[in-house]
Parts: C-alpha cells; structure tokens; sequence
C-alpha cells in the first residue's frame, strides 16, 4: 500500500495546484480515490496542531460559495466534516467525483454520510454503476459501506443483461463473485451457461455458486440435469466442480453414470462417488 500512498499524495498536491482530475490520478483506479481520500487528510502527528501540508500551500478559501473540480476533490475528502457535507452538495456538477461519493457514503459524519447516499441514489445509473463496482465492493468492506453495495445491487439487477456480463471477465474476482451471485438470484443465466462458467472459471467461490446453481435450476422431475450441464461439468479440471456433476447423477438414481469417472484422481469426487455407491 505505500506506493498508492504516495502516489496519494502526489494527485494532493497536483489538486491543489489546480490541475485536471484525470491529470492528477489514476481516474479507473478503484485504490487511486481510496489514498487520495486518505491522504488529503494526513499531518505530520508528531507536530500538534499541524495542517496536511497542501493547507499550509494552497487552503480552500473560507466561506467559499463553490469549487472548481480539482478543490472540490479536496473539498470531499477533507478533514473537516462541515466541509465534506459542502462539497457533497456541490458534487452533482461534477460526474468526475462520483467515485468520492461512494467513499463519503461510508463516512463516519452522519450529515455528509447521508447526503451522499441521497446524491447517489438520484446520479448513479447502470454505466457509472458497472464503472464503479471495484471501488464500491471495497468501500463495502469498511463500517457503514454496505448501503453503497445495496443501492448497487438495485441498479445492477435492473439492468439489461449484457450490462451485468461485462463483469464476469472481470480481474478482480470480488467483482466475478459479486456479478455471478446477482446473476444466479436474478436466473439471467441458463443452466448451460453456469455449468460451463464453472468449468471455466478458476475461483473456487464462482465455481462452487455457479456448478450448483446450474444443477438447482433442472426440473427435478426429469431425473438428472441435461448433458449441456453435466458434460461441463464432469470435465472440469476443477476436482469441486466435477464432483457436483457426480452428486448431481447420485441424487438422480442414477450413479452408474458416473463409472468412467471412477479414475478421477481427484479426492472431491471420489468422495462423491464413494457416497454415490453406498445405498445408506
């Protein structure tokens, strides 16, 4: 973390100088925005009484009425939550700060904490939503983060579903979790779909949410799930995911079906089988 400290600090002292937003952080990086909120605020502890060191520089001017982009950034992250609840108010003009919204939507000062939730619900549509998922999953780890996370998930589960797959390719697999979750409650996807997701994906979370889900979603009716799910299934590399297509074929009657995966040396689904041909 202490490169994107520093690199905090730098977009500080780029803001307060007046440049651009885009010019003075890294704008598509989620962590970019959470050292900037930090590091407006940091002083010298080992001086009571000191200023961050932009302020003894470059103040924001007292009793102004409105900021330019670059101060407001300042504005929304300052130490002074009187300011912070300000600069919320002033925000909706600016589509660029939307990123510190979301931060100040876990803010510890209820005034400023609440009008930026009121300002998100109002701006934020499916594009920023998609745009802002990352920063927003991680504001939701902090204390009072999670109204962000729900007002996201109401706009993502409104959305079309191209929109919400865009996310499924996604680096950072708290985001492949967070889609692939609001995919299975909502049923955008099909049983194939999720049973070739979890052959594919290679995060144990996504693999075990979507081979489940692919067999939960077969009419129970018609004994075991079609071979577009099991046959992604029981060739997965993924010793979990085969192993719930041969649980699949348990619950169905018919573990016979599962004799050529008897060679699997995977412990997953020999477990599974082991259970498959005792009858107790």
């Amino acid at each position: 973390m202490s490169g994107d400290f520093r690199g905090g600090e730098a977009a500080v002292v780029r803001l307060a100088g007046g440049v651009p937003l885009r010019a003075a952080l890294t704008v598509a990086d989620p962590l970019a925005w959470l050292a900037l909120d930090i590091c407006v605020r940091t002083v010298d502890w080992y001086r009571p009484g000191s200023l961050p060191q932009w302020e003894h520089t470059a103040p924001l001017p007292a009793g102004a009425a409105s900021f330019d982009e670059p101060r407001l950034a300042l504005a929304l992250c300052h130490r002074d939550g009187r300011i912070r609840e300000r600069a919320v108010r002033q925000a909706a003009a600016y589509p660029g700060l939307l990123p510190l919204l979301v931060i100040r939507a876990s803010d510890w000062a209820e005034p400023a904490r609440e009008r930026a939730r009121a300002l998100l619900r109002d701006l934020l549509d499916v594009e920023s939503a998609v745009a802002l998922t990352p920063l927003t999953l991680l504001v939701g780890r902090r204390d009072r983060g999670d109204a962000a996370v729900g007002l996201l998930g109401e706009i993502l589960r409104r959305s079309p579903r191209e929109r919400l797959c865009a996310l499924f390719g996604h680096a950072d697999r708290d985001v492949r979790r967070f889609a692939y979750r609001l995919a299975v409650e909502e049923r955008l996807l099909t049983p194939a779909e999720l049973a070739r997701t979890a052959s594919r994906d290679e995060d144990a979370v996504v693999q075990t949410l979507c081979g489940e889900a692919a067999v939960a979603a077969g009419d129970p009716s018609m004994g075991a799930p079609d071979d577009d799910v099991l046959t992604p299934l029981l060739a997965a590399r993924s010793p979990r995911v085969r192993a719930i297509g041969v649980t699949a074929l348990r619950r169905a009657g018919r573990p016979a079906q599962g004799e050529e995966f008897l060679a699997d040396r995977g412990r997953t689904p020999r477990t599974a089988r082991a259970t498959a041909a005792d009858p107790r």
